[in-house]
């Protein structure tokens, strides 16, 4: 096993006079990644209409062209990372951009659910070598004492994002084509591609590690696997089903697998040696933990304010803008919060906030006044951006900076992961519980169509349109069907918040000690850095 190099000499592109104008071309970059997904939370239930006016995707489909993009993206992360490390971190990162373009202009001419999903997982591919390259550049060109500030812009641009995407996305599709929300990315990728030519420097590890191919497949055929049997447990309201429980099973088996090929292996994907450290171990978990929860809640907010409330796709858009708001004004300032209360405070406040407003999802009803649903999206971006600065900041330091690729791509590996199981068992909870509550009011449709009008609120509500009068019976089931397993759904996502809560609780640094009244220092708590760690084992247990 390869031990972590310390860290060297500045290398002379590091420290950079333009910096600043460097960090917000990097923002640009991450913008189109970002953007796409906040994008096309809106414009799912429009894809999910029959056409023309959208593809007709089911349900599982819709999570599908969601997950196809995750799973791809998270499972190349690290390779990317490190390929980025050995090839030049400007070079991977304009090839992914140009990938990101193409895919996202196929997607927006996908004539089927089945042709978006691949494109989708194209823009994935693309994705995977954008989102570590441009933290690893950043973390190359900011001192060490610049990066917490620096990050906090960055987790910023990600607010900016999500608060663009949303809007951006209602407007095309109140005056466009569904695929207009794909096609918007190219222009995007066109302009970034030329300010990065023009202003960021090449960076590279001088000591890169090998790509671990093996780990690479064995990484994504286990997610596929167990995303899989849990999305297809969901479609069937039924998780005893033989061939779910033989596809979970298969996926745990393979992501066992490759956690025993990574310890044996001398260039693994993920060198688990970073994991000795419970502070490190904790941020990534944390992150892992904050996004299942945030993105199955996501999920179901967009079907909740335009099947439900009847909100226009730019209606939508606007409804979310709070949470982004509130990360693009908290984010930046974060970093002064946890120098007065330390990570632990900081991160732990943040994350009972997040489990508070995820419950507060489950008071929610059809008439419920929507300023309370724009208080509870402003507090849920409050606690996300009272998380993700400080947890950055850990994960990102606790690594040599020639190992900056790796751990970007660690950090967005965990964060990805857990989005794509936040979809697809919040999803599945999501399916299970409305199939189960809306069943018996289909018993006046045909047999055969009883099994899809079942997998959603958009399938019943198209199978009432169908019926033409008589479906109009329909519609308050189908609501009070989806409310319920709104708040089934809901609940567990606050449960995953309060697991995030707990750990770190108990794992994350606190705060720096203040000088004691005689003028000598009082004694730091242990450095979280990896090159600290033999001394953490023996001194702290960790």
């Amino acid at each position: 096993m390869t031990t972590p190099a310390v860290p060297g000499p500045r290398t002379p592109e590091a420290v950079h006079r333009r910096r600043w104008l460097i960090l917000g071309v990097l923002m640009l970059s991450l913008l189109i990644v970002v953007l796409d997904n906040s994008i096309l939370n809106v414009a799912v239930k429009t894809i999910s209409t029959p056409a023309p006016t959208g593809l007709g995707a089911t349900q599982s489909e819709l999570e599908w062209a969601i997950n196809a993009y995750t799973l791809v993206f998270a499972g190349l992360l690290f390779s990317a990372g490190l390929l980025g490390d050995r090839l030049g971190r400007k070079k991977v990162l304009l090839g992914g951009l140009v990938v990101f373009g193409v895919g996202s202009a196929l997607a927006a001419s996908s004539g089927s659910p089945a042709e978006l999903i691949a494109f989708r997982a194209v823009m994935g591919l693309g994705a995977a070598f954008v989102m570590p390259a441009t933290l690893a550049v950043l973390m190359n060109v900011f001192e060490r004492d610049e990066q917490p500030k620096a990050i906090g812009i960055w987790a910023g641009g990600v607010g900016l994002a999500i608060a663009i995407g949303p809007i951006t996305g209602g407007v095309l599709l109140d005056h466009f084509w569904w695929g207009s929300v794909f096609l918007v990315n190219v222009p995007i990728v066109i302009l970034a591609i030329g300010l990065m030519l023009w202003l960021v420097p090449d960076s590279r590890d001088p000591n890169p590690g090998r790509i671990d191919l093996v780990g690479v497949l064995l990484s994504v055929a286990g997610l596929v696997l167990l995303v899989y049997g849990i999305i297809r447990g969901g479609q069937l309201a039924d998780f005893t089903d033989p061939a779910v429980l033989a596809t979970i099973s298969a996926g745990l088996a393979v992501l066992a697998a490759f956690v025993v090929f990574e310890k044996r292996s001398d260039h693994p994907s993920i060198d688990v040696t970073y994991f000795k450290s419970k502070v490190f171990s904790a941020a990534i978990s944390v992150i892992a933990l904050v996004f299942f929860a945030l993105m199955g809640v996501t999920f179901f907010a967009v079907f909740y304010t335009q099947s439900v409330r009847g909100y226009s796709p730019l209606e939508t858009g606007l409804l979310m803008l709070p949470l982004a708001a509130a990360q693009m004004i908290f984010a930046p300032r974060a970093r002064l919060v946890v120098d007065r209360f330390g990570h632990r405070a900081t991160t732990t406040g943040g994350m009972l906030l997040i489990a508070a407003m995820l419950a507060a999802f489950a008071t929610l009803d059809a008439d419920t006044p929507i300023w309370i649903l724009e208080v509870v999206f402003f507090l849920m971006g409050t606690g996300m951006a009272h998380i993700m600065t400080p947890v950055s900041v850990v994960i990102m330091q606790a690594l040599p900076r020639e190992k900056a690729g790796s751990a970007s791509a660690l950090s967005n590996t965990f964060r990805q992961v857990g989005g794509a199981l936040g979809i697809a068992v919040l999803g599945s909870v999501l399916s299970t519980a409305y199939r189960t509550r809306i069943e018996d009011e289909l018993a006046q449709l045909p047999t055969a169509a009883r099994h899809t009008a079942g997998e959603s609120i958009e399938a019943t509500l198209a199978a009432a349109a169908r019926l033409g009068p008589e479906g109009r019976a329909l519609v308050t089931p189908a609501n009070d069907a989806f409310l319920h397993s709104m708040h089934v759904t809901a609940l567990g996502g606050a449960g995953v918040a309060l697991v995030g809560a707990v750990v770190v609780a108990l794992f994350l640094p606190g705060r720096v000690k203040e000088p004691e009244a005689d003028g000598r220092a009082a004694e730091a708590e242990p450095a979280y850095t990896l090159e600290n760690f033999p001394r953490q084992r023996k001194d702290t247990g960790q």
